[in-house]
């Protein structure tokens, strides 16, 4: 898994001139509109509300003395929280409702990846597309905040809680990539056989998804690059994938498409 996951690091270097070269900048537009609105009202809820809930974390502090320090330490936490969940969400929901803008792009490097060929896609409309993201993605939320939650409350051991804030970084990364690998899968795959092949190769989506959190750590300018080129970057290994363990069905051919194999 580790060499997958280098793989889909590795992805990301070229993306760039790959965007330009097949003119792919256009498909964006809408889709940094959505990251950059969405980052900054979660920034903003972090701003407003990490008083508020570091004065309910403080509530637990019973006692006078310390408690000023508390209180401070509480609001740095609260603050901490919102922004972690809040990261969580922003992802999610941000690449639910790319989905139908994002599934083109993924389209445009599959073929300029593998010249004219007779694959047989699946063909959807807007309306799949969209709802096809927001249920990949849904169930990716879900389960992220299921390991999440008692991660986050694991974190602050002192010395060994960094153990699990590592854990909580990959399993982020984890399910991002797969929701930007899901973009090419969805032209060839249904549901469960999108879960079932990301499972098998989630060293790629983690690989992809490490990148991508980190990169929305820069400011500004993290909400409007990183969508754009981890989808490029996920596109390329995902199609690479699918096209050396021949999983895409053939037009006029009496081949079944194959499974989903190790």
């Amino acid at each position: 898994m580790f060499k997958n996951i280098i793989n889909g690091i590795k992805a990301y270097f070229g993306t760039f001139k790959l965007i330009s070269k097949l003119g792919l900048w256009k498909f964006f537009a809408i889709p940094i509109l959505i990251s950059v609105i969405t980052g900054f009202i979660f920034v903003g809820l972090a701003y407003f509300f990490s008083d508020n809930l570091g004065t309910l974390i403080a509530k637990i502090w019973p006692w006078e003395w310390g408690s000023e320090t508390f209180a401070t330490i509480s609001t740095y936490i609260g603050g901490l929280f919102i922004l972690v969940l809040g990261l969580v969400l922003y992802k999610h929901i941000v690449m639910a409702l790319s989905a139908p803008f994002m599934s083109p792009v993924s389209e445009k490097v599959e073929a300029h990846l593998l010249g004219e060929t007779n694959h047989e896609h699946r063909n959807t409309s807007f309306r799949q597309q969209l709802s096809r993201g927001i249920r990949i993605n849904v169930r990716n939320l879900l389960r992220e905040l299921l390991f999440m939650i008692p991660l986050v409350i694991l974190s602050f051991i002192p010395v060994i809680g960094i153990v699990f804030t590592i854990f909580i970084f990959l399993i982020q990364a984890y399910y991002v990539g797969f929701g930007n690998m899901d973009y090419t899968m969805e032209r060839h795959f249904g549901y469960k056989e999108s879960i079932q092949f990301v499972r098998k190769h989630r060293g790629i989506a983690i690989g992809n998804g490490i990148v991508f959190v980190l990169m929305l750590f820069i400011p500004i300018i993290g909400f409007i690059i990183t969508l754009p080129i981890s989808v490029v970057a996920a596109s390329t290994e995902t199609v690479k994938i699918l096209d050396d363990k021949k999983l895409m069905a053939i037009n006029h051919s009496s081949e079944e498409p194959k499974k989903i194999s190790e």
